[in-house]
Parts: C-alpha cells; structure tokens; sequence
C-alpha cells in the first residue's frame, strides 16, 4: 500500500468511525511513550491497590506490539456517554437521602456496544480493502488507553488522570483497533489543564498524591467497584452517598463546560438509577437487583458489594425511622461483609446527638 493509499485509508477510517457514532477518531503508533515510565512507577508505589491485574499483565500495557504481534498502528475512538435527561447531578450529591452512582453506569454496559462498533469499523476496512490484521479493545484488555489517545491527538490526560478534550471535556468512553496497517500517525495531544488544581482538591478521600499521581486505595470509584473487602473505616464518611463510582473531579473541571450530551440511546437512564433512596435500593434482593442491572455495567459489583456499599451511605445520612428500619431489617444478613457494614451504619445513626445541640 502506498502512503497516498494510506493517506486516504486514513480519512476514510476518520470518517466511517463518525457513521457508526464515535465522535472521534486519532490514529497513533503502537506506543504509550513516557506513560510506560509512569506506569511503572505507579505500580511500584502499590497504588493499584487489589487490582493484581494491573501488575501481571503491566508489561503488555507498556509495549501494544507485545500484546497483539504485528501492531504498526493502533486507531483510537471517542464516544460521548453523558446520559440525556438525566437527574443534576451535584443535587443528588447534596441529597443524603438519594445514591450517587456515576454517570457512565446509568446506561447500558459499554463495554459490548462500543466493541461492537469497533468490529463494524474493521469490518468496512476489510471490505475496502481485503484482509487485514487487527483486534479489537474497549477496557477489555491490558491496554493503556488513554495514552494511546493521548498519542493520537484526542486530547490529553489531565492531572486527574482522565483524558480531556478541549471541545469535549472528559465524559467519553474510549476504544482501541490495534492493525498491522501502516497508516500516517496524528499529532499527539497538548496539555491545556495550565495551573488549575479544582480536580486534586474536591477529592473527597484525598486520593490524589499530586497532579497525574492517583493512589486507588483511596479512591471512591475503587472502593466501591473493584475493593472486594471491608471499606476502610476511617474512609466510609468520606463516601457521603456515592454507592458506584465517583465523578467529582469531572463535575468540578472547567473543561467539562464543553462536554455534550450522548446521542446514543443506549445510554439514557434506566430504572431510575440517576437520583433514586438509599433505602429503596437497600431493599433489593438479589432477583431484584439483578433484574433492575441486566445489561449495565452495576451488575458486576454483584449484590453482596452493592448492598455493601448503599449501607456506607446510610450510614452517612440522616438518621431517619426509615433508614434505621431498612438496615436493621439487613443486621443479620447471610455475608459477614454486609453484617459489618450495616452493623457500622447503625452505630453511626445511633449515636447521640453532642451536647448543645
């Protein structure tokens, strides 16, 4: 194939991966750069907390080629995820009584709809020009993706570790084709998050070290989704009523005053989730909860974790007849996990008011 062959591919992939809905597309070599000297220290540090995965596979994060032989290229896609109609979300935080769960997760499961995408786009590569070597990614495999779309020109990581784009902000999901195809390379991405610091100070656990420096053990989104175990006590009042996820260093940056709303019907609210009671959810059991997360992201936390979770959050709220009767409906729970965790609830709504007030 020759360069004005690959020229043209190129802006022809640009333009398909815009037809099947991704908002943008970049192209990179099949390398993460400096990123691989970062990840690895980071690893060092042991901020990937439980995430053993991390490590074992960390060598194929840092070299693409290793991970899929023959990678030349590696076609990176943006897909808005910000769900229409969906309830403020810095109200449901100010609510006590309402669960925060973060906006990605509101929707269907990405995972396979943006995969699938993918495998479209590779599909019409192959049909415009004959066989071709590729695999297909989204968050399913040791790839570091927001460098490579960092390298492809979609943006850049901002200090809170999530990639940003100057007219998108960062409420995106990312995706990856690894090809053997040598197609021209896009410039990589500038940085544009200047002297702000508004991400690293909301925190509301202090996870972050520094700019670009994430400790996991202490971030919310960890502890509730991939943390197995017991919630570290003196971090449960910092979760206020995030139960899946958190999304205050996107809520808080200016960057996000240009993200846009998803077009994707899939990703529209389901059953509520947006702004629903704690004590509601607490109710569920576990036909409930798996029937109410059938095709979303929720389900893999699985109920045990789930109830984990929403019993930290009541633990944190007001100390209502409603809520103290849903976690003593809860206090002798089959799992131990949940038992600590609704027992710890309930001391905290129990305990007396301090004097004078």
């Amino acid at each position: 194939m020759s360069q004005s062959q690959c020229r043209e591919l190129a802006e022809r992939i640009r333009r398909w991966g815009r037809e099947l809905g991704f908002q943008a597309v970049g192209i990179s070599p099949a390398s993460v750069g400096v990123h691989a000297d970062h990840l690895d220290r980071w690893l060092q540090r042991g901020s990937h907390g439980e995430m053993d995965w991390m490590a074992r596979h960390a060598h194929l994060r840092r070299e693409p080629e290793a991970l899929v032989p023959g990678t030349l290229r590696v076609v990176s896609l943006r897909m808005d995820y910000l769900p229409p109609a969906a309830a403020d979300p810095e109200g449901v935080l100010a609510n006590p009584g309402q669960a925060y769960i973060s906006r990605y997760a509101l929707g269907r499961d990405y995972h396979k709809l943006l995969r699938k995408r993918i495998q479209q786009l590779a599909d019409r590569i192959g049909r415009e020009i004959g066989p071709f070597g590729y695999r297909a990614f989204t968050d399913s495999a040791p790839v570091l993706e927001k460098a490579l779309a960092e390298q492809a020109g979609l943006g850049w990581i901002g200090k809170h570790t999530n990639l940003l784009a100057r007219a998108a902000g960062s409420w995106f999901f990312l995706g990856e084709l690894f090809t053997d195809l040598p197609l021209p390379v896009d410039t990589g991405g500038e940085g544009h998050c200047g002297s702000c610091t508004a991400c690293l100070e909301v925190c509301p656990t202090r996870a972050f070290r520094g700019p670009w420096d994430l400790d996991a053990r202490r971030c919310i989104s960890y502890l509730t989704i991939e943390h197995r175990g017991p919630i570290p006590e003196d971090l449960r009042p910092l979760l206020g009523n995030r139960i899946y996820g958190c999304d205050d260093c996107q809520l808080v940056c200016p960057w996000n005053r240009f993200a846009h709303i998803s077009v994707e019907p899939d990703f529209a609210v389901r059953h509520g989730l947006d702004a629903p009671s704690l004590v509601a959810l607490f109710g569920w059991d576990e036909a409930t909860f798996l029937r109410h997360t059938e095709g979303m992201a929720i389900r893999r936390i699985g109920h045990e974790r789930w109830l984990r979770n929403i019993a930290v959050a009541l633990g944190n709220g007001p100390a209502t007849p409603e809520a103290i009767s849903a976690l003593e409906r809860r206090a002798q729970h089959a799992s131990a996990l949940v038992r600590e965790h609704t027992a710890w609830a309930l001391a905290r709504l129990r305990e007396p008011a301090p004097s004078g007030q």
